[in-house]
């Protein structure tokens, strides 16, 4: 490395936030990066570890101490040449990926990683605003036409790669906007949609072409896809919600979190959702179930609506504040995690499982009662959940937004009729199965059918969906060339 001493020499420093105050006023991004001196010192704290173990931390196998070394250096052009080879969009992990890179750093040991995140979003920040990033239209067309189905980060990672493959490609999208989950289940302030448009703009040229508000296997069969394409890649994402049977779920005001996200997305990018399906926070005490990604921004939006009051409820116990390094890491652990969602105000409770909920007089839900549990081991080394005696207690509630996570890909519609048709397999979650191992993984039971991201692997990240593209396209160069150049 440029600067061996230099984890000794600089302290870790990362990006700061608009005061709490002032950012649940708006929608945008309230992010305030580092200076160049303070990026630059940053990549030199990047050790010569010998194993980074930051490469298996990362899904998508950033060559991390590679760019954290030119940003030090000062070359900001290579180091987006590096990060751009195996990722196809970096500003998007730059934001909204939590980080496991940086849970793998060396330097973690001490609780004083890298500033991976920051510097990578950084670099691709600095390469927009120079010019750097072109799109790359390849030389030559191999007069094979693909149809990718889902717009989200799998489908856009596999879309691209497959264009600059020299392969026409459609992408098809349900929505009436490009982007999947990253357009509406997103919000704004977490990622601004302008980081979509321009990553649009780039793969049109390379030679993708987009089609809106078309929903296989509702709107257009599944059959007539596989009709007019060589190949088919599926890429609707882990989409089937996590619901909860409880007494008085039928109540109104009792709505599933990406309902509640997508809509009040439409609306902040200037879309028409009219007044009797708009989910409104506002002067309401709204409870969240759930503790993950989404069970934040459900905080952060209710808070920008104006909501009375913010409660997070998470069934499982409280992790610890700081994890046992011996025990978790280069690993993810389990740990006490607060999102700047959760830092703009809410109220967490853990060990609490809802048992029912109340309504009024119009059918309102108006209350939530529930218990305390907690969790032991068997002897079959499973953990079982107890329900605490005589801690039943009552939350009051006019708004529940139920976070839960996603089971499985939407069976209804294009998975259904690949199944009666052509007998496509599912595996035991739900999820469409690979046919073998490796690069066949990606391709289905069906021939010539492929999938990708969380349709394929199940609910995710981001960083992994991207991963999973890439991986794809080059599956499906292969099968039709017989030989692939894409990197995976």
């Amino acid at each position: 490395m440029g600067k061996p001493t230099g984890f000794m020499e600089y302290a870790r420093r990362d990006r700061r936030y608009e005061p709490a105050s002032d950012r649940v006023a708006h929608y945008k991004e309230f992010v305030l990066p580092l200076t160049d001196v303070e990026l630059r010192e940053q990549g030199a704290r990047c050790m010569d570890c010998g194993i980074p173990y930051c490469h298996q931390g990362c899904p998508v196998n950033n060559i991390i101490p590679d760019w954290n070394d030119l940003v030090y250096q000062d070359d900001w052009r290579g180091a987006i040449e590096i990060l751009h080879s195996t990722n196809n969009f970096p500003e998007f992990t730059g934001r909204i990926c939590p980080a496991p890179c940086e849970t793998s750093c060396t330097l973690n040991l001490d609780d004083v990683p890298v500033a991976i995140k920051t510097i990578e979003c950084a670099i691709v920040d600095r390469a927009w605003q120079e010019g750097w990033i072109k799109p790359q239209v390849p030389a030559r067309r191999t007069g094979k036409h693909i149809a990718v189905v889902g717009s989200g980060p799998a489908g856009m990672a596999a879309a691209q790669q497959l264009a600059r493959g020299g392969h026409r490609v459609s992408l098809f999208e349900k929505a009436d906007r490009i982007g999947g989950l990253l357009r509406y289940g997103i919000p704004d302030f977490k990622l601004g949609k302008t980081l979509i448009d321009r990553r649009m703009a780039q793969m049109r040229t390379e030679g993708v072409e987009f089609h809106t508000n078309a929903h296989v296997g509702v709107d257009i069969p599944v059959a007539r896809l596989r009709g007019e394409y060589d190949a088919v890649v599926l890429a609707g994402g882990s989409e089937k919600p996590r619901d909860l049977q409880a007494p008085g779920r039928e109540h109104a005001g009792i709505h599933f979190a990406m309902d509640f996200l997508t809509r009040n997305s439409k609306r902040v990018q200037g879309g028409f959702v009219p007044d009797d399906e708009f989910i409104s926070a506002e002067g309401k005490h709204v409870i969240v179930i759930g503790g993950g990604d989404t069970g934040s921004d459900c905080i952060g939006t209710s808070n920008r609506h104006g909501a009375k009051s913010v409660t997070q409820i998470e069934i499982l116990d409280k992790p610890p504040i700081h994890e046992d390094k011996g025990l978790t890491w280069p690993d993810w652990p389990n740990r006490l995690r607060t999102s700047s969602s959760q830092e703009e105000g809410c109220e967490r409770l853990w060990n609490v499982t809802t048992k029912s909920f109340s309504g009024d007089a119009n059918g309102r839900v108006s209350a939530l009662e529930y218990a305390l549990v907690r969790w032991e081991k068997g002897a079959d080394g499973r953990w079982a959940m107890h329900e605490v005696p005589d801690s039943d207690g009552v939350l009051q509630a006019d708004l529940v937004l139920l976070a839960m996570g996603f089971v499985h890909p939407v069976h209804e519609g294009m998975i259904e009729e690949l199944r009666a048709s052509a007998g496509l397999e599912l595996d035991a979650r739900g999820n469409v199965k690979g046919s073998t191992q490796g690069a066949d993984a990606y391709h289905t039971s069906v021939e010539g059918v492929f999938c990708a991201g969380d349709m394929r692997r199940g609910q995710s990240l981001v960083v992994w969906a991207i991963r999973e593209g890439r991986q794809c396209a080059r599956a499906v160069d292969l099968w039709l060339m017989g030989c692939s150049d894409l990197p995976s």
